[in-house]
């Protein structure tokens, strides 16, 4: 029996423009190949940083191209995050917890719920002990759990950070990955450009390409270019032309649109099996991203997995993004719609009948 694995969250094989991509990596090279071979700035290709700052409205010298807007997290946190209260989701993105642990940050895990971020929470976590260094929020679509951030809580947050001169850093790689409902403005945008701001093309384009992006305060642009020459000299710029080029050629839209089909289907296909197969669970019902959040009563999920992986289907457990040994996060993004079908079954077999 094969595994079934709602832990990925990668994109599907089929999203990838692969034929288009191949042919965007070529015009690049035959065009500017002698510089995207070569060493080169450490904030990144400048057209596509050109790009990237008139969307943003902001200096091309405040976008900052990543290899992946992880690693971009990781140089911010280098700078920003040793020795420092680091206000974060719970639950949020496993891997920005384990940077912070081992950058030794003290994390401050905010509550939240089904409207996201509790600014209530927020406050009280300002008024209390030293500033933090920055506060982490994945408004959109969050990973791990699938919700939005209201647009009334958008609107608090933003000034609890002005009064509080509070650096936020908003993560944003799942908004563009949207199925239905109405977009909401960024922090970034309600700040009017002081909350700085996260993103990559790894969702909407291809992840292997690697490219990510920072719009960030004009001084901490320099210093997280000191710091990333100082430790990868060059950025991938191959992969930054190829996704300049792809954008130039007017295909940006059309692949985000299809990717969108294809990711909505799989959605769908999992809230109908969750229907179906967990009709008492507490399920996050998103309306864009990769991910739904399951809260099962009376359930230990560390003695569930290895039940579900006997039965030939995994996931991760919610404990590994801060949260309760009774949840667990869903992929829907890399599987077919048929093994959802099936997974969500075999997921509801390992769990126990009061369930």
């Amino acid at each position: 029996m094969a595994q079934i694995s709602f832990a990925r969250g990668i994109p599907a094989p089929e999203c990838l423009a692969v034929d288009d991509l191949a042919e965007c990596a070529r015009a690049a090279l035959l065009r500017d190949g002698r510089t995207i071979l070569s060493y080169g700035p450490s904030p990144g290709y400048g057209p596509l940083r050109d790009r990237l700052a008139a969307r943003h409205g902001v200096d091309p010298a405040r976008i900052f191209l990543t290899n992946g807007s992880l690693q971009g997290f990781v140089v911010v946190a280098q700078r920003l995050a040793p020795g420092k209260r680091v206000l974060v989701e719970q639950p949020t993105y496993d891997r920005p917890l384990k940077i912070l642990r081992e950058l030794g940050a003290d994390v401050v895990p905010l509550q939240t719920d089904d409207e996201g971020l509790d600014p209530d929470a927020l406050e009280a976590a300002l008024s209390h002990g030293e500033p933090p260094g920055f506060l982490y929020v994945i408004p959109t679509f969050q990973n791990p759990s699938g919700r939005t951030l209201s647009a009334e809580r958008r609107n608090r947050i933003v000034e609890l950070a002005r009064e509080h001169e509070l650096l936020v850093l908003e993560d944003d790689p799942y908004g563009l990955v949207r199925y239905e409902g109405e977009p909401l403005p960024s922090l970034h945008e309600l700040s009017g450009g002081t909350i700085a701001y996260s993103s990559s093309f790894s969702k909407t384009i291809s992840p292997g390409l690697r490219v990510g992006w920072f719009v960030l305060p004009d001084d901490l642009a320099s210093e997280i270019a000191a710091t990333a020459t100082a430790t990868y000299i060059t950025p991938v710029l191959l992969g930054q032309a190829t996704v300049h080029e792809f954008i130039e050629r007017g295909l940006f839209e059309p692949n985000l649109e299809r990717v969108v089909g294809l990711l909505r289907t799989r959605r769908d296909a999992m809230l109908a099996g969750l229907d179906e197969h967990l009709p008492n669970a507490r399920t996050s019902r998103p309306e864009g991203g990769y991910f739904l959040w399951l809260e099962l009563d009376g359930v230990d999920v560390a003695e569930l997995l290895p039940r579900a992986e006997q039965s030939g289907v995994t996931f991760v457990p919610g404990t590994d993004f801060g949260a309760g040994s009774n949840t667990l996060r869903l992929a829907f993004s890399f599987v077919s719609p048929d093994e959802i079908a099936d997974g969500v079954s075999r997921l509801a077999s390992a769990l126990p009948a009061t369930v």
